[in-house]
């Protein structure tokens, strides 16, 4: 299947076999004497027709009528005789090939060209065997980063939120008259308890983004890619396909738009379907809250096992559908040019810190703030006895409409109405589950004890910037934990208490004292059941209404089944508390 070239350098025209060339003179003509399509170049209208272009020929099909519609199915059949199916394979390899030739003319190679610098690193980081054990190990630096690093700011913003804030808040009340009503809980144990409690995990994802970022602009994650390929093909996909997998860490919603750039339909729906299994960020606060209870002196472990458990969630499911609903569907070819190592610049990474940060936070300004208030609003509507905004949680609309879901995740060891109404508002977005269990449990309103003369403005300021310089200095001696030498002075855990003892006391009675196996269960449940809306609004405009529905059920079985497991698993080997 040869070409015929020209090579004469002042004009170099390119042709296709004669009987491609014959049907794109033909379509071009029909097109140059079409005025709907007059828009586009006749000769390249003709060329992304016979390629298969989805759009263009929609477009044709709509807007050049029957006759034009019926020359080109004809043109399309009489090639299709000669090339068979791969019609549009051949039409870029006859491309390809008078590029080949020309830069072979024109080009002059040594026989053995010079190793780059990232020829002599990929040569490691790309090794068949060292390959995935490196990205194992980055991967293991990333949540040692948004775990250890990021915790004494968690720690330190959870204070300034629940203590100088909440008596600010209290005090600006106080001077315009509307302190210690239903005004008051309503800021201070619905706004602030509920948007604050996320806001707290603020350091968390800064580190996270701050991590990608860093891989992103160094060129590392498409290596990441190219080493994926090999585990990919078990999925039916290709290393392209890990590429939106890996924006489904900062968020699903992108991720699942990011299907847009492979090339088959089939690519882009088992990708987009398997993209909510990785953990997105918004999961991120729920695993730090319940790890940091459950699990203090492991808390980095859990969470880089649940990330590595929804991978291998993936690569099941994947395989699974690979053999369903796939089976007939043939693969595409994997194609990536990996581009330079480049020295990552801080004007870039912060850009990219903070834009998706910043989503983050607006995000909490408003789905959150909306879901707070709803959540306080059922928690202060008294059911039976009591008074608005005066009532005992468990007598409140909240714990009743929670009740109703309870049984489904009592065999899951957290059957108690606080855990399900928190799973339930997590279907709006996943950190809400923080902000709905801190309303719920009471943590973010708690008192301090009271002391001899009231804090001053003054004095909350110095307690804010003082934290802070406590924070950098416990951050600064946690960071060579990451590469395994510790600095930090161990202490002994101490007693849990407000917020951290309701949860643990919440788990013990929902699973008969096994709280440790239902703590994990519960966390793998967060990490595998059903995506956000957003993510599923996302899955149905990309999709269709079907795969959206394929997904909101399929993750929940998958979810409910995997915490089964975990949990009545824990009770067989017999893990107590």
């Amino acid at each position: 299947m040869m070409s015929t070239f020209d090579m004469s350098f002042g004009r170099a025209p390119f042709h296709y076999p004669t009987p491609i060339e014959t049907e794109v003179t033909h379509l071009a003509e029909l097109f140059a004497h079409t005025p709907a399509l007059a828009m586009y170049p006749p000769r390249w209208l003709a060329i992304q027709a016979l390629e298969g272009d989805e759009r263009i020929l929609a477009e044709i099909r709509a807007h050049g009528g029957p006759a034009l519609a019926a020359a080109l199915d004809a043109s399309l059949e009489r090639l299709r005789a000669i090339y068979g199916d791969d019609l549009d394979v051949v039409l870029v390899d006859q491309r390809y090939r008078f590029v080949h030739t020309l830069a072979r003319q024109a080009v002059t190679r040594s026989t053995t060209p010079p190793l780059t610098l990232s020829d002599r690193i990929d040569r490691v980081v790309t090794h068949r065997w060292l390959g995935i054990p490196i990205f194992l190990a980055v991967m293991w630096v990333v949540f040692k980063l948004t775990t250890d690093i990021a915790a004494p700011f968690v720690d330190w913003l959870d204070s300034v939120l629940s203590g100088p804030v909440s008596r600010w808040i209290v005090a600006l009340l106080g001077l315009i008259g509307v302190d210690g009503g239903w005004g008051e809980s309503l800021l201070v144990d619905g706004v602030l308890a509920g948007v604050g409690g996320v806001l707290a995990f603020v350091p968390v994802l800064l580190a996270l983004y701050f991590a990608l970022a860093l891989l992103e602009d160094s060129g590392y994650l498409a290596r990441a890619a190219f080493v994926m390929d090999r585990l990919m093909h078990v999925l039916g996909l290709h290393g392209k396909s890990f590429l939106p997998m890996i924006v489904g860490f900062g968020c699903s919603v992108p991720a699942i738009y990011a299907t847009r750039t492979l090339d088959s339909r089939r690519d882009r729906i088992l990708t987009g379907l398997l993209v909510p299994f990785m953990s997105c960020s918004a999961r991120l606060p729920v695993y730090v809250l319940i790890a940091s209870v459950f699990f203090p002196a492991q808390a980095g472990q859990v969470i880089f096992g649940l990330y590595l458990t929804g991978i291998v969630t993936a690569i099941g499911v994947g395989a699974l559908l690979r053999r369903t609903f796939f089976r007939n569907e043939p693969q595409m070819p994997f194609v990536l040019e990996l581009p330079p190592y480049r020295l990552p610049t801080l004007q870039n990474i912060w850009r990219q810190m903070w834009e998706r940060t910043s989503s983050f936070i607006r995000k909490a300004g408003t789905i959150i703030l909306v879901t707070s208030i709803v959540v306080w609003l059922l928690l202060a509507i008294p059911v039976g006895d009591g008074q608005f905004a005066d009532t005992p949680v468990e007598q409140s609309a909240f714990a009743a409409i929670a009740n109703g879901v309870t049984p489904v995740f009592a065999p899951l060891g957290f059957g108690r109405w606080e855990t399900s109404g928190a799973l339930v508002t997590g279907l709006i977005a996943k950190e809400v589950v923080v902000g709905t269990l801190t309303q719920v449990y009471g943590g973010a309103g708690e008192v301090a004890p009271a002391d001899d003369e009231p804090a001053t403005f003054f004095d909350d300021l110095a307690v804010i910037v003082g934290g802070f310089g406590a924070a950098t200095g416990d951050a600064l001696r946690a960071l060579p934990g990451v590469v395994g030498v510790n600095l930090a002075q161990e202490e002994e855990e101490p007693v849990a208490e407000g917020l951290s003892a309701s949860i643990r006391a919440g788990f013990v009675a929902s699973s008969d004292g096994h709280s440790t196996p239902a703590a994990l269960a519960f966390l793998v449940f967060v990490l595998l059941y059903t995506p956000c809306v957003a993510a599923l609004a996302a899955n149905r405009h990309e999709f269709g209404a079907f795969w959206m529905l394929v997904s909101l059920l399929g993750q929940f079985a998958i979810a409910w089944l995997a915490a089964l497991v975990v949990f009545q698993g824990g009770v067989l080997l017999g893990v107590q508390g």
